[in-house]
């Protein structure tokens, strides 16, 4: 009995050894793998993996984090975020709220007052109410607007979220965000435009990332949303939705080579847009996007809406919920969207057909679809359906997409996804 014990304890010893929370992973200089969507592509996207010790640095509240940014330079850098960061404060760290930033006697009330279409009529705003507006934005743009440079690698440490903030990425390169949670990017002081969408909309100002002219970027297991104030709670004003927040994540104005992986999207109405107006100037060629492994749960719509570029969609998770469900991927002008091996839950009002809009879209590849756990002809139900509303979309798309990881079937990704997308689950 003696020598057992003796044996068990020999053998328990190396684990005593080890120390009570095991370190996770340093993530910080990994770069994009070989392969992985069209931010590998060329070069691939290495972020700050090249940083040196003086330029990795760990942030904890926003004046650290917009000092460690640099104003957007391009020196190699690693910035681990550690905690939860309100862009929403001043450089002591004192919270701001809307009523902080207001200034030259912007009032909510007085504003809609002045430009109540009853009485003000279908002009864009002008006048003191909408001057004072415009100066109130611009001081809450000096907080909130953060921008993220070439060669930076933005990365969270544990549960790191980055909240109020506006993350932009404007003609720079290799890019690499990854585990973070990316929170309600609220817009205090929203525009009325009266002749938006023929009734009049609700403009702001926000998304939470912003890809602008970048190129090379990878997104990866970042959690999108507005948590904390979600537009569903918001009241309607002059009959539309009060919007807070723009998109969750845009990519625009001629961006190219990007990568979104396992990141999840979730309680929104516009997700992510590819391309910036109907016209392709500037974009022509470009806007090429890899979206792969991610969740899109409570999306409203553009999940993506696809106005140019080649994007391959594939092996991604689509959970709608709510009565004001419009579509989940959108197809126009130039776009050469290729789907495929994607999964949609729907509750039972949603068709096949409901998961695609088109705005003079010609093309859609898509295979390998499952919808409520049954395989369907995603692109032939919805020709049927629409046939007598919009032309038909054909399958050429003009490509096929080759820098890829593996393609799993939609039900293998769908599990897969379900586990491991969004902040804190990277391996």
């Amino acid at each position: 009995m003696r020598l057992r014990q003796l044996a068990v304890a020999a053998a328990l010893l190396p684990l005593l050894a080890l120390p009570a929370h095991a370190e996770a992973r340093d993530t910080s200089r990994d770069t994009l793998p070989a392969n992985d969507g069209w931010a590998a592509y060329g070069p691939g996207t290495t972020g700050g993996s090249a940083a040196d010790a003086a330029h990795v640095l760990t942030v904890t509240t926003r004046a650290e984090l917009a000092r460690a940014l640099d104003g957007g330079s391009d020196t190699p850098k690693i910035i681990k975020v550690a905690g939860t960061i309100d862009a929403n404060t001043d450089d002591r760290g004192r919270r701001l709220d809307c009523a902080d930033y207001a200034t030259d006697g912007y009032d909510p009330a007085a504003y809609l007052a002045a430009y109540d279409p009853r009485t003000w009529g279908a002009a864009k705003p002008t006048g003191p109410q909408e001057d004072a507006r415009q100066a109130s934005a611009a001081r809450q743009a000096e907080r909130v607007v953060l921008k993220v440079g070439s060669n930076t690698t933005l990365v969270g440490v544990g549960k790191a979220v980055i909240k109020g903030a506006n993350l932009q990425v404007r003609n720079a390169t290799n890019v690499i965000v990854r585990n973070l949670d990316l929170r309600d990017a609220y817009d205090c002081f929203p525009v009325w435009q009266p002749n938006s969408g023929g009734l009049g909309d609700w403009k702001t100002a926000y998304d939470n990332l912003w890809l602008s002219g970048a190129t090379h970027v990878w997104v990866d297991h970042v959690t999108f949303s507005d948590k904390g104030h979600p537009d569903a709670e918001e009241p309607t004003r002059f009959a539309r939705n009060y919007l807070r927040h723009d998109g969750l994540l845009d990519i625009t104005n001629a961006s190219d080579l990007v990568t979104v992986s396992w990141s999840r999207f979730a309680d929104h109405d516009k997700a992510i847009l590819i391309g910036n107006g109907d016209t392709a100037t500037g974009d022509r060629g470009k806007l090429r996007v890899t979206l792969h492994h991610n969740e899109f749960r409570g999306i409203v719509q553009r999940a993506p809406r696809v106005r140019f570029g080649q994007v391959h969609l594939y092996n991604n998770r689509y959970l709608v919920t709510g009565d004001d469900y419009r579509y989940s991927i959108g197809v126009s002008t130039e776009s050469a969207l290729y789907a495929e091996n994607n999964a949609f839950h729907t509750p039972g009002h949603i068709e096949v057909a409901d998961l695609v809009k088109s705005w003079n879209g010609s093309a859609l590849h898509q295979s390998g679809t499952l919808f409520n756990g049954y395989p369907v002809d995603l692109l032939t139900i919805y020709n049927a359906y629409n046939s007598g509303s919009e032309r038909d979309l054909t399958a050429d798309v003009g490509w096929t997409p080759t820098l890829h990881t593996t393609i799993d079937s939609a039900d293998a990704a769908d599990r897969a996804v379900a586990r491991g997308a969004g902040a804190g689950r990277h391996p």
